[in-house]
């Protein structure tokens, strides 16, 4: 697979936030609020929109995408954004050091190696580091609910081009991030109601040294 293969990586028309940014950010504009980081590392930047919110509220942003029509509409809105094209499988440490701070919004349902994924994320991470990571929120009563309501197929996106190919529940996510060494896991649904939430929020600290 070459690096920001069209065939393999999510397209992007525009350099806007999605629908999802409308819950996600403000319940992560409270955790920025109470961390106060002053550089943070993105894994899965996409167009850079919340690249670019990050930067505009102060904080110094380095991220990377496997897509490279999100890298180019990133570049052409926000030229000031330090966004390059790369992988979360890559060794990103190697490449760009270590961060106080890791975000990864909405990416980790993409991925066909999440422990990768979860690596690369904590290696990324000075000690003492905190990571931010979101995903689409799948518990007993939500797949319950959906299953009643007839919206499966919606949900699961099985058409989708390049879509969710991982169904996250607290349980299976705190066991991710575990086995990699992260600790004191903290989990916040966003978009509705805690045990119907469209999203959780996951913060994860790195061990100190």
């Amino acid at each position: 697979m070459e690096r920001g293969d069209p065939r393999y990586a999510y397209a992007y028309e525009n350099a806007d936030f999605t629908d999802a940014h409308s819950y996600l950010l403000p319940a992560l504009a409270r955790i920025l609020d109470a961390a106060n980081p002053r550089r943070v590392f993105e894994v899965g930047c996409g167009n850079g929109a919340v690249a670019n919110w990050l930067q505009v509220r102060g904080i110094e942003v380095t991220g990377i995408d496997f897509s490279e029509s999100g890298t180019i509409q990133a570049h052409r809105a926000y030229p000031g954004l330090r966004i390059a094209i790369g992988s979360a499988y890559d060794d990103l440490a190697a490449s760009y050091g270590q961060f106080p701070m890791v975000i990864s919004l909405e990416v980790v349902e993409h991925l066909y190696f999440p422990r990768k994924f979860a690596r690369t994320v904590f290696d990324l991470l000075e000690p003492g580091g905190v990571a931010i990571v979101s995903t689409p929120y799948h518990g007993y009563l939500k797949n319950l609910v959906l299953a009643l309501s007839g919206r499966l197929d919606a949900h699961f996106t099985a058409l989708w081009d390049n879509g969710h190919i991982k169904f996250w529940s607290e349980r299976t996510m705190r066991a991710l991030l575990e086995e990699v060494g992260f600790e004191k896991i903290a989990f916040r649904g966003v978009g509705r109601i805690p045990l119907l939430a469209k999203s959780m929020i996951v913060t994860a600290v790195k061990p100190p040294a």
